[in-house]
C-alpha cells in the first residue's frame, strides 16, 4: 500500500499563494513555450477528476497560422458586438479599453472540448446530470491553469467566442462540445490583482456573501 504524501505548512502556504496568483492573462511575451513543457502541462490536466472517470476532455493545439488568424478575427468581431450592447457611453468606453484576449500574440492557443459521445466510464454519474462531463473538462482546465502558473506561465480563457464557429473552424467531431479557447505563455507582467479589478471594471467580492446555510 502506497502511503499518501504529507503536506507540510510550507506547502500549504505555497498552495494558497498559487491560488492567489492564478490570473486570467491577456498580455503575453512572445517567447515560445518549450514542447516538453506543453506536454507536461497537458499531462497534468489529465489528472483532473472526472465523472465516472470518463476523462471526456479533448485538447486541440491550434498550430496553423491561418486558423489562429480566423479565430482572432471571429473573437474580435464578437468583442465589438458585445461592446455595442453595453449600457451607456461610459460603460462602452470602459469596455473598449479592456484587452479581452491574447490570440494575436500568445505562444500557444489551445481549444478544449468535451466528448459527449465517449463510452469511457460507462455513463456512470452522468445519467441524471450529463453536464457533469462538461464540468469535468472545466476541472481539467483549472488543473492546467494552476500547473502553468506554478511554472511561471500564464493562461487566459477567451470567453467571447461562439461555440459553433470554433467547432466549425477546427473541424472536430460532431459530438465534441466546445468548452474553452485558451491562450498560454509567459505573461508580460505577472500580477496578484486581477486586471479587471485594476482597471476598475469589477472588484473582487467578499466571498462570505456567497455562502449560505439551510
Amino acid at each position: 500500500m502506497t502511503l499518501p504524501p504529507r503536506f507540510d505548512p510550507a506547502f500549504r502556504d505555497d498552495l494558497a499563494a498559487l491560488l492567489s496568483w492564478r490570473r486570467d492573462v491577456r498580455r503575453f511575451r512572445p517567447e515560445p513555450v518549450a514542447e516538453d513543457v506543453v506536454a507536461e502541462l497537458l499531462a497534468a490536466a489529465q489528472l483532473a477528476p472526472s465523472v465516472g472517470n470518463s476523462q471526456p476532455w479533448r485538447f486541440v493545439r491550434v498550430r496553423s497560422a491561418a486558423l489562429r488568424e480566423a479565430l482572432t478575427r471571429h473573437v474580435d468581431g464578437e468583442v465589438a458586438r458585445a461592446g455595442e450592447a453595453m449600457p451607456g457611453p461610459e460603460r462602452r468606453a470602459a469596455y473598449a479599453a479592456l484587452k479581452l484576449h491574447g490570440l494575436d500574440h500568445a505562444p500557444e492557443v489551445i481549444a478544449v472540448f468535451c466528448d459527449d459521445a465517449t463510452e469511457i466510464g460507462g455513463g456512470l454519474g452522468a445519467a441524471t446530470m450529463p453536464q457533469t462531463r462538461e464540468w469535468s473538462v472545466v476541472m481539467a482546465i483549472h488543473t492546467l491553469w494552476l500547473t502553468a502558473r506554478a511554472k511561471g506561465l500564464g493562461l487566459g480563457w477567451v470567453s467571447i467566442a461562439a461555440p459553433e464557429t470554433v467547432t466549425a473552424l477546427l473541424d472536430v467531431p460532431p459530438a465534441w462540445n466546445f468548452i474553452a479557447l485558451l491562450c498560454l505563455g509567459e505573461p508580460e507582467e505577472p500580477h496578484l490583482v486581477p486586471e479587471l479589478q485594476r482597471l476598475g471594471w469589477q472588484a473582487r467580492l467578499d466571498g462570505s456573501t456567497h455562502v449560505s446555510e439551510r
